[in-house]
């Protein structure tokens, strides 16, 4: 099982990015896929999720209404859009796939059983 995300970059204020998670030898539609980000000196925060069989999505209240995660399943990919990036938004963001969660998903890294490498966004004028 792999997860690779992309998509990241340097955006000014107010910009937008989606990144991509893209899953490879496994199904990721039979897992929830977690999108979580680090900052520098911060911990890992989980951000968004998006859970395996009703596609139940779930966000940190922080960014609710600027992000959205979504799923194509026929292409095994997951995104997460983010809309009106702000500098607190830079972070390196991470993929993750968890089992067994079929109409909810978890905010916590714990729950997650494999990872992407991660993808920088930048948020600077």
């Amino acid at each position: 099982a792999r997860l690779v995300e992309s998509g990241g970059a340097l955006v000014q204020p107010g910009g937008s990015l989606r990144l991509s998670c893209a899953a490879s030898g496994f199904d990721a539609g039979i897992y929830a896929i977690g999108w979580f980000r680090q900052a520098p000196g911060k911990e890992r925060e989980g951000i968004a999720c998006i859970s395996s069989t009703v596609d139940k999505t779930r966000y940190l209240d922080s960014v609710k209404g600027r992000f959205t995660i979504s799923r194509d399943k026929p292409k095994n990919m997951v995104y997460l859009q983010i809309d009106a990036l702000k500098a607190e938004d830079t972070a390196t963001y991470y993929c993750a796939g968890g089992g067994g969660f079929r109409d909810w998903c978890p905010m916590v890294s714990r729950e997650y059983d494999f990872w992407g490498q991660g993808t920088q966004v930048t948020v600077s004028s």
